[in-house]
């Protein structure tokens, strides 16, 4: 006897284990949802979409809305909660760099306040991307993967890769720039 979704929720309410059949209904979609979005932190997002979702079935009201789209709620929710630590991320690392710039006395002072300077900004840079632009380019720079495998790895067209990462390289280039003025603007 197949349940309809709602009811499998109510009965897992006092019989934990009907959650499952929820899970390996929509489980896919929800994951193919997620590795469009985020690429391969989904596997993470999609365990943490169906753990809140059991722990807050209980308080589900169908009331016209259905358990896929209430389900897609969660996972978008739960992406958004990720990007956003993704970007306090890069700007923690933006104010350590910074932190770490104090001089020291020797000969290569200078260059290593450059350096950490440069580590500064390029992470400032980072969380000003959206994240999509951001994904394509750190998959290109700290990945090393080619524009087609970008465009294999999250799930869209070489087109977008490209674009993605030009809008990326635009914005880096313009803080680091700014942060770090040529030789003659000094």
């Amino acid at each position: 006897m197949h349940l309809a979704d709602d009811v499998l929720i109510q009965e897992s309410v006092r019989e934990p284990e009907q959650f499952a059949p929820l899970f390996d209904r929509h489980a896919v979609a929800i994951h193919r949802y997620l590795a469009r979005r985020i690429g391969a932190p989904a596997d993470d997002l999609l365990a943490e979409t169906f753990l809140i979702a059991f722990r807050r079935r209980a308080a589900y009201q169908p009331l016209g809305l259905e358990v896929r789209p209430w389900l897609f709620g969660i996972a978008t929710n739960v992406l958004h909660r990720h990007v956003r630590q993704e970007e306090r991320h890069y700007r923690a690392l933006a104010r350590a760099a910074r932190e770490q710039a104090a001089p020291h006395d020797d000969e290569r002072a200078d260059e290593r306040v450059d350096a950490a300077a440069l580590r500064a900004d390029l992470a400032a840079a980072l969380a000003r991307l959206k994240p999509g632009d951001r994904d394509a380019l750190l998959l290109l720079a700290y990945a090393q993967l080619s524009y087609a495998e970008i465009a294999t790895t999250l799930g869209i067209p070489l087109g977008t890769v490209r674009s993605r990462i030009n809008r990326a390289r635009k914005v880096t280039r313009a803080v680091l720039a700014v942060a770090m003025p040529s030789e003659g603007e000094r």
